[in-house]
């Protein structure tokens, strides 16, 4: 209990006196997850849809490949990231591996089927409903997806929340492809890791705690700017 308490000491002090190391790490998170997230979604967004619509012959062997990916284990995507990323891997002369170029790479892969998933789930019940209209207004395959993806942009909100809550919380996959480098690649949850093995558990709470407010920070300011609070559609 006393280090939980030394915690929120440590996590007020840091945000207080807005430490450097603190601020640089916060910002480079931020910037990573965030990243990845739009990246994540532009890719998801109208795989999920066209899924949802689309019917072809290994539909479904897609979409249990694709439910089994939401699984993927985040070290084992940093392997193979690395290995990919290594001076004797395909990419090695692209020098991208411990960059933040990396972790975004790492963190898409992790995300992509996690967001695309969820929108296909909620696409397909959207489907249902727009079917009929889409069909006898002969629209094309781009605009059937634009169209759902519009109308269902308020459900979408919770894949890519889903997502950026994972991306944010991702240690493992990053760790392995950006090294945990001070000034260069530490973020958040890596400056967690190191705290830990070095023992300064109540600066990692600390740093957990801002990890976690940063978190519901990003959550409140996208549900904010979309609106859905004000449109009564909780």
């Amino acid at each position: 209990m006393n280090e939980i308490w030394a915690g929120i000491l440590a996590a007020f002090r840091l945000i207080i006196t807005l430490d450097a190391d603190l601020v640089e790490i916060t910002l480079r998170s931020l910037r990573v997850s965030l990243s990845a997230l739009v990246i994540a979604s532009a890719i998801a967004l109208p795989f999920g849809t066209w899924l949802a619509i689309r019917r072809f012959r290994f539909r479904r062997a897609t979409i249990a490949t694709l439910n089994a990916f939401m699984g993927l284990p985040p070290v084992v995507v940093g392997l193979i990231v690395y290995l990919l990323l290594s001076r004797s891997g395909p990419f090695g002369v692209l020098g991208l591996l411990f960059t933040p170029t990396a972790m975004i790479i790492a963190q898409v892969i992790i995300i992509t089927p996690l967001i695309a998933s969820i929108t296909h789930q909620t696409m397909r019940e959207l489907w249902a409903d727009y079917h009929d209209l889409l069909i006898s207004l002969n629209t094309s395959g781009r605009q059937r997806i634009a169209t759902l993806i519009w109308d269902g942009r308020r459900a979408l909100l919770t894949g890519a929340l889903a997502g950026f809550g994972r991306a944010i919380g991702e240690v493992g996959a990053i760790m392995i492809v950006g090294g945990n480098i001070d000034h260069a690649t530490r973020v958040l949850t890596t400056a967690i890791a190191l705290e830990t093995g070095k023992g300064d558990f109540s600066l990692a709470l600390g740093l957990g705690f801002v990890l976690i407010a940063m978190a519901l920070l990003v959550n409140f300011a996208i549900h904010t700017l979309s609106r859905t609070e004000r449109e009564g559609t909780w």
